[in-house]
């Protein structure tokens, strides 16, 4: 954890309480005790730091000082055919990591049904996967993730008014585009599941104003390509 998130609602005159995995983080590992600082954040604000003024093994209480922005997004959508839920949790927390904001997990002829009922789509439980990769990455800007369970009606009606004026992409190993680098424009990026978009879904990306692109002759997992894609799109 190389920051700790705190919402708004917990801090009450620049003091907030600390309990659970964060409390156990900064007694277990970071080892912190009373007059030591940490580095704090509040969820979609600003970064600064934390100095504790009490601390045991059931709470923390710290003080806070947030004065510095967080960093810049990526000017990226990402629209990814949802993954099998353990993928999932890795890939939220690669997403909200590198700097995305926008997500929309899609439905896809080769998603399987079972595991659109996973509890891990529940909005606290994808908010506590999000909240991981920012703590990681020392970010604070909470990414949107939205559910489209309708593939067709999705492309149809509602993907023309997320792409925008921005460049959209897709994913797809039998292409003859390699994928752009460093991309200083606003992308729409989708990504399919295990074995690819089917024909007849990346006709219809295509229709969208998609353009299939590669990575090379590798065939990646979705876990790998997602990080692979935004660092050759968005470089550090």
């Amino acid at each position: 954890m190389n920051l700790m998130l705190i919402k708004c609602e917990h801090i009450q005159n620049n003091l907030t309480k600390i309990v659970g995995r964060q409390l156990t983080h900064l007694n277990e590992v970071q080892r912190l005790v009373k007059g030591d600082t940490v580095r704090v954040g509040e969820v979609n604000g600003a970064i600064g730091t934390g100095t504790i003024i009490s601390i045991d093994k059931q709470t923390a209480m710290i003080e806070v000082n947030l004065t510095l922005r967080p960093p810049a997004p990526l000017p990226i959508t990402v629209i990814l055919a949802l993954p099998r839920p353990k993928m999932l949790r890795r890939i939220l927390q690669t997403i909200a990591a590198m700097g995305v904001k926008n997500v929309y997990l899609v439905n896809a002829s080769r998603v399987e049904k079972s595991f659109w009922q996973s509890p891990l789509l529940a909005p606290e439980s994808i908010e506590e996967q999000l909240i991981l990769g920012l703590e990681q990455s020392r970010d604070t800007l909470l990414p949107a993730v939205h559910l489209r369970k309708l593939f067709k009606p999705f492309v149809e009606d509602e993907l023309a008014g997320i792409v925008g004026e921005s460049t959209a992409i897709v994913a797809h190993p039998i292409s003859e585009q390699r994928c752009p680098i460093d991309c200083q424009v606003p992308i729409t990026l989708a990504i399919g599941p295990e074995g690819g978009f089917i024909p007849f879904e990346i006709e219809k990306l295509v229709q969208a104003g998609f353009d299939p692109v590669h990575l090379g002759r590798r065939i990646l997992r979705v876990e790998n390509a997602v990080p692979a894609l935004l660092s050759r799109l968005y470089p550090a």
